[in-house]
């Protein structure tokens, strides 16, 4: 592909020649003379003076360097729209594979692909263009719309309900029972019923071997456009607002109240009952006990304001050099008391 040509899909201003033949994209200090890297992080702004890139995308403000520059306003995106222009992911041809076992009541919808071993259980309900590869697992009753996308060994417990363009990475769980015991007059835990499922909404995704609960009562909710990373916890009758993210490891134990645009980051955590208002970030490893008004940082265990936490922190890594010094100032102001006791 030419420079010329990419720029043009991607919206971007070329400052250099359109004729230049670019073959992919790949991280800065990577990049051959006929691929294209990009500049979304100010800290490496100075490798792009020194790339062997052909091109790099950078924000219209950039200052003028060597290589070609294709000026966009936001150049993350751009660069994952670009990665879409050269890499393109298997294609999978509408069909039903002979060992996957589709019950007969069960309605799947124009151009789906059911790969090998797949299992669609009674009831099930399938939109249109949908993707199950290897070792699917539908349990009876799920619905879903158009363009689910299931990668292998992805699972949907009965009666879940996903909206449309929904992806499910490999191993991912919608819909196993919640973590809900009571104890017996024996003194044993006694299961309870999980009778609630699962809502996901348009473009949810669920990446690998996340698992999202199903309800005691109610469901469990996921708004729109929001996305699960890898081995995130969803405790039952959660409810997530839109466009959230939740990063790796994060967990949300029963009945939390998560809103829109929020951002999770790795390791955080939320007890049960809590509520996060919209905008709300946990930075990584942050452990949250309380509710939380929207528009917060929040960092720590337990979590406080991030400045507050950033000023802290800054202070406990100074706590043995200040206890030595108070060590000697106490010592000094005896030495002082006693000398003015004798002199009494």
């Amino acid at each position: 592909m030419k420079l010329g040509e990419l720029a043009t899909r991607l919206g971007a201003e070329l400052r250099g020649d359109a004729e230049q033949e670019v073959t992919g994209i790949n991280g800065i200090e990577e990049a051959g003379p006929a691929e294209v890297t990009f500049v979304a992080n100010p800290r490496y702004a100075a490798l792009a003076r020194t790339t062997r890139a052909a091109a790099v995308l950078v924000d219209p403000g950039f200052p003028e360097i060597s290589a070609a520059t294709l000026r966009v306003k936001n150049p993350y995106l751009a660069f994952a729209r670009a990665l879409g222009c050269f890499y393109q992911p298997p294609v999978y041809a509408p069909g039903v594979h002979p060992t996957a076992v589709v019950d007969p009541s069960a309605e799947i919808g124009a151009g789906a692909h059911i790969g090998a071993y797949v299992v669609v259980g009674a009831g099930v309900k399938l939109g249109a263009h949908a993707t199950l590869l290897p070792h699917v697992v539908l349990y009876p009753g799920v619905q879903a719309g158009s363009h689910l996308f299931a990668h292998a060994h992805a699972v949907v417990r009965e009666f879940c309900l996903l909206g449309d363009h929904v992806t499910l990475e490999n191993g991912a769980i919608v819909g196993a029972d919640g973590f809900g015991f009571a104890k017996n007059e024996q003194g044993h835990w006694e299961k309870i019923p999980q009778s609630g499922p699962v809502r996901l909404g348009d473009r949810v995704d669920v990446q690998a071997n996340a698992c999202i609960d199903r309800a005691t009562v109610g469901e469990t909710r996921i708004g729109a456009g929001t996305k699960v990373d890898n081995l995130v916890q969803v405790g039952h009758a959660s409810h997530v607002g839109e466009n959230t993210l939740l990063c790796a490891q994060v967990g949300l134990a029963g009945s939390s109240e998560v809103g829109n645009n929020v951002i999770l980051a790795g390791q955080a955590g939320v007890a049960g009952h809590c509520s996060l208002g919209d905008g709300v970030i946990l930075t990584a490893q942050s452990g949250v006990s309380h509710d939380v008004p929207a528009g917060k940082t929040i960092s720590g265990s337990p979590a406080f304001d991030n400045r507050t936490w950033l000023r802290a922190v800054a202070v406990f890594q100074r706590l043995p050099e200040l206890i030595k010094r108070l060590d000697r100032v106490e010592k000094q102001v005896a030495i002082r008391q006693n000398a003015g006791a004798g002199q009494e």
